[in-house]
């Protein structure tokens, strides 16, 4: 029999490589990556990344201006050092990350993907293999509206945790969205103090929701689950459009021969009784449904100070480097 990998892939399922190690990308051979300032911080302490790094550190100095404004083009640089390699690797399209600090400012999130994008034409890449990745805040889903609508740009809305979410990211016609399966689990575990089975975990349950009323309701947006923390909670969303894996599972998923049958089928989704919801230009349904959703408030908000975190150590890395 083959590898739960192959049978992963094979029920329809688009697997996709979540980390910033290309030596792991190569070995899974997943269609698309994605990365975030947290993985990308890991891989840039490897000495087989210095050169990516020396490549950002020259770019900052070339841009000038005061030291901070170095180390803000130093960063992106970084970033899109890292996409350029991953999409020597892979098929598909590389998610690349605006600075979480940014996750409460439409325009900004705006400005910092165009500058992005901006940076991989000057490398050749087309941003057609990128995918713009930002939280899933009311201004980061607008900004992904703006970026879809007006400029063509694929976006990939990130720290999700709730069905509120998905909704609106749906309605602003967001490419793809990425629920943190694995978050969720781990909320409900801290709060409840109980163990789940993979067919009760409440992060593939989120999912499924969300999978079921985008194939149901007709959305073009795909559905990455993520965060995942066992491969159990995989198995579970076989036949999701996309899922986000981390090499340690990876390679567990390889090694093991346990039949992964198909478990989301989008024809199934058509015959179930959901009920529609809107959140088009009506900010304060999406934040009042939102804030009742206590496990996806707290994820949300730690989520963005982590990966906010992350980026200002990445900075810091940086800025020692170009005063060195």
């Amino acid at each position: 029999m083959s590898s739960s990998l192959e049978q992963l892939k094979a029920s329809g399922t688009v697997v996709v490589s979540d980390t910033g190690d290309f030596a792991a990308i190569g070995k899974y051979k997943p269609q698309d990556a994605t990365t975030n300032p947290s993985l990308i911080l890991a891989a840039s302490k490897k000495p087989e990344y210095a050169k990516l790094i020396d490549a950002a550190i020259a770019y900052g100095k070339k841009e000038g201006g005061d030291i901070d404004s170095q180390v803000d083009h130093a960063l992106d640089r970084l970033l899109v050092e890292f996409g350029r390699e991953i999409l020597s690797i892979i098929p598909g399209k590389v998610s690349t990350e605006v600075d979480a600090r940014f996750s409460f400012d439409t325009k900004e999130s705006v400005n910092k993907a165009l500058h992005i994008i901006q940076l991989y034409k000057e490398q050749g890449i087309p941003k057609e293999r990128i995918l713009i990745k930002i939280a899933s805040t009311w201004e980061g889903i607008k900004a992904a509206e703006i970026l879809q609508r007006d400029h063509g740009i694929n976006c990939n809305l990130t720290l999700m945790f709730s069905q509120t979410q998905a909704i609106a990211a749906a309605e602003a016609g967001a490419f793809l969205i990425s629920p943190f399966v694995g978050r969720i689990l781990d909320w409900f575990k801290a709060s409840t103090k109980k163990e789940y089975k993979k067919e009760e975990d409440p992060g593939v349950a989120s999912v499924k929701n969300i999978y079921n009323y985008y194939k149901k309701f007709g959305y073009k947006t795909i559905v990455m689950g993520a965060s995942f923390r066992n491969t159990g909670e995989i198995t579970e969303l076989a036949g999701c459009d996309y899922l986000t894996i981390s090499p340690n599972l990876l390679e567990e998923l390889l090694n093991s021969n346990e039949a992964v049958p198909k478990k989301l089928d989008a024809a199934g989704a058509s015959s179930l009784n959901l009920e529609k919801k809107s959140y088009i230009n009506d900010e304060a349904l999406f934040r009042f449904d939102f804030n009742e959703d206590q496990m996806a408030v707290e994820k949300l908000r730690e989520g963005i100070s982590k990966f906010a975190a992350d980026a200002v150590t990445l900075k810091d890395i940086l800025k020692q480097k170009l005063s060195a």
